[in-house]
């Protein structure tokens, strides 16, 4: 268990360390299954790449968990698997193990080559294999700006261990393109119509490229927008996200259903802002984050399921939905994950300044 080390929202707060129990649940010998029923597996459904991208993620963000080695390994081979030979990706996988959508450059792609960057820099005995897909989607582009913001979260993964990697370079330049600026307008500087979902995203990717292309502009435009968003989504002081609908100009909320993927990306944004900019309100957007699962939301209801591990598919108005699907799980995981990561960068901080002072 850990301790967050400052909440605006609560006195004191103790967070719970990921588990793993609910993932492997979801996990079998074909894949991660996307849908559950309660905590049962729907294998009915099968599988799909955006969420196992994202489990590599999640399993190889958690570096120091040897445990974790054979699902780091399940999740590259299905990643790999989905690829063609051109770069592109196919995210549907039937329970009988054959692809039953067309390779593509969607969200699928963005996120395939997040979850091969990823692994990229944190899973050595993994390193060769997944640049080799990397560098195969990286030499494309996608019309979609949240498959551009993903692939170039994998991107800056890969440049923290090959800085002078071309592909990943080129592609933070693309996206900070593709992402655009921020609009003229100081009440709607979102550069689309209306927020949709993981919002959080586009300026995480703004921030990854400017602090890889070394542009200022960039960052601050990264920053801008994620502390108009950050301050949009939080109400009584806690968050009170998009809801599946989204949200345009002039609508209040809150609303519901609530998504656990908006709260991870924010918690994923907010951190990279902490470790750019260093500003406390930026571990605050984390901490809120947490706080979101752990019952400070709208209707006041826990999103983590402390017996299985697992989080709940969406937030009710009176309640929650009550199944473990895999993106709300593995959403839950990486806030946890974020908020244990900056917890133990305060502590590591606390310690070099009673150093200095000694």
């Amino acid at each position: 268990m850990i301790e967050l080390v400052r909440a605006p929202h609560l006195t004191r707060v103790e967070i719970p360390g990921p588990t793993y129990t609910h993932l492997r649940r979801l996990t079998d010998t074909g894949g991660l299954y996307e849908h559950a029923e309660g905590v049962v597996p729907r294998r009915e459904h099968g599988y799909c790449l955006d969420d196992v991208a994202r489990a590599l993620v999640v399993v190889c963000r958690d570096d120091e968990a040897p445990e974790l080695d054979d699902l780091r390994e399940h999740y590259l081979a299905f990643v790999l698997a989905a690829q063609e030979p051109d770069g592109r990706f196919h995210n549907r996988r039937l329970p009988d193990l054959t692809w039953s959508d067309p390779a593509s450059v969607d969200d699928c792609w963005g996120r395939g080559l997040w979850g091969l960057g990823t692994a990229v820099a944190r899973a050595p005995h993994l390193h060769e294999r997944a640049l080799a897909g990397f560098e195969a989607g990286a030499m494309l582009r996608s019309p979609h700006r949240r498959a551009m913001a993903f692939a170039a979260l994998g991107a800056a993964e890969v440049l923290t261990v090959l800085p002078g990697h071309r592909e990943a370079r080129a592609l933070m330049t693309a996206v900070a393109i593709a992402v655009g600026r921020p609009a003229a307008d100081k009440a709607w500087p979102w550069p689309e119509s209306r927020l949709s979902y993981a919002n959080a995203v586009l300026p995480e990717a703004l921030l990854a490229a400017g602090a890889a292309l070394d542009s200022p502009s960039l960052v601050a435009n990264g920053l801008g927008l994620l502390s108009w968003l950050l301050d949009g989504q939080t109400r009584d002081g806690h968050l009170s996200v998009v809801p599946a609908g989204g949200r345009g100009p002039g609508e209040a909320g809150p609303a519901f259903d609530q998504q656990p993927i908006e709260v991870a990306a924010l918690a994923d944004a907010c951190a990279r802002a902490h470790l750019i900019a260093g500003r406390q309100p930026w571990a605050e957007g984390t901490e809120l984050a947490v706080a979101w699962f752990l019952g400070v939301n709208d209707s006041g209801t826990p999103m983590h399921d402390p017996t299985t591990g697992g989080g709940f598919d969406g937030l009710e108005l009176a309640g929650r939905n009550e199944n473990q699907g895999a993106e709300s799980t593995l959403a839950l995981l990486s806030t946890l994950q974020q908020a244990r990561s900056m917890a133990l960068h305060a502590r590591r901080v606390v310690r070099r300044s009673m150093r200095s002072i000694g």
